[in-house]
């Protein structure tokens, strides 16, 4: 695997506005007059002669990793049209990589909602794939389709860190077996700017080539490259950011949402992507879930009443105070974070779901103690697969 290279077509990945110079065109250039330039790739075909390759598309949302697979789709309908001498150099074992399949997390169904069902949608336009798209919920879904179609040689595999971790390795051994060819555009860092999950680890450690993409920072002030997605609310009009205990995985989509319960997506860089209270979740709210697993519900139950009930007197107001406000320089914008509604609750998703630190008999007490709202609890319990009715 090559991280931070291109794949060994020889290009870069649409969209990309490479940067890597190529000699090779210089010499030409000087014979015409020309002084010595920068040259650098076009954007190339994708190359369906290679076998056996797991290309991981990486980078924020909004990067362009589905419109790279939606560039791959065109060029496998011009590919496709080539003759026999072509088919022997893109086909192993009965499987022609200029036949493309498009899978889609079933978990992901609601991100293009104004689109047809056979869309490859992407921000800005989509293309019609007809029988060539399926939604799949898991790592087995993907292996019945497989089976079911020996003669498709590249599979786009959409958002793949939502599936199972067994995938890297179905993809691993169905690549190395029969010479297939997976691409996935998936998210690698979260909104917390970690590794996504165990699942996109793994997709890391199996992948052969990895196109990165990046995006212009959204920031209306700045126009800095980017590479990290950023979550955020809206409380009547003004941008709050999410605490670093949101809830993993909230699906919901690309739209704008004006809700204060429901979470926007963009790019940020380095300097506007905030993450309040990724101290105290260490230092605090851990140690608190902690404390309740060993039966002492107690000193929990009392942060997070506070935090419902009255945010100024709670621990975690303080620690967002001393790191933001008390300083040099005070940053306002991560304080706004405590003006988003049902933090309590995404305490226990995080203390539960996640972090495995309360049972489910303490979170249903502590959401009754407290009058806490649990339709939204199960619907995010439900988002990060514990569905529980409560």
């Amino acid at each position: 695997m090559s991280m931070g290279s291109y794949p060994q077509d020889g290009g870069a990945p649409p969209g990309s506005g490479s940067s890597r110079p190529d000699g090779s065109g210089n010499g030409f250039l000087r014979s015409l007059g020309f002084p010595e330039l920068r040259v650098h790739h076009s954007f190339d075909h994708f190359d369906f002669t290679k076998a056996a390759r797991r290309i991981l598309v990486i980078g924020p949302m909004g990067s362009g990793k589905t419109e790279f697979s939606a560039r791959m789709w065109r060029d496998a309908r011009i590919a496709g049209k080539k003759g026999s001498v072509v088919a022997r150099l893109t086909t192993t074992d009965g499987a022609d990589r200029r036949r493309i399949f498009f899978v889609r997390s079933s978990l992901d169904g609601g991100r293009f909602p104004d689109y047809p069902d056979d869309a490859l949608a992407y921000r800005g336009g989509y293309e019609r794939c007809g029988d060539g798209i399926a939604n799949v919920r898991d790592s087995f879904g993907l292996e019945s389709l497989i089976a079911c179609r020996p003669e498709v040689g590249t599979w786009v595999v959409d958002e793949a860190a939502f599936y199972d971790e067994r995938i890297a390795y179905l993809m691993r051994n169905e690549s190395e077996s029969r010479g297939l060819v997976f691409v996935c555009p998936t998210l690698v860092l979260n909104f917390r700017r970690e590794i996504f999950n165990q699942t996109a680890r793994l997709l890391l450690e199996n992948a052969t080539d990895v196109f990165p993409l990046t995006a212009y920072c959204e920031h209306d002030d700045c126009i800095a490259d980017s590479l990290f997605t950023y979550r955020y609310y809206k409380v009547d009009g003004e941008e709050c950011p999410a605490l670093y205990f949101d809830p993993l995985i909230i699906i919901g989509g690309d739209r704008e949402k004006d809700d204060p319960r429901e979470p926007n997506y963009c790019t940020r860089c380095d300097a506007h992507h905030w993450l309040p209270a990724k101290e105290y979740t260490y230092f605090t709210l851990k140690p608190l879930g902690e404390t309740a697993s060993r039966g002492n519900l107690g000193p929990l139950l009392a942060e997070l009443a506070a935090i419902a009930g009255d945010p100024g007197r709670s621990r975690l107001h303080a620690s967002l105070k001393r790191i933001h406000l008390d300083r040099d320089g005070p940053e306002l914008p991560p304080m706004k974070s405590l003006n988003v509604p049902c933090i309590a609750e995404k305490v226990l998703v995080y203390l539960y779901a996640e972090q495995n630190l309360l049972s489910l008999d303490q979170m249903r007490s502590v959401a009754l103690d407290l009058g806490l709202d649990r339709d939204y609890l199960m619907k995010r319990l439900s988002d990060n697969r514990r569905p529980v009715e409560l």
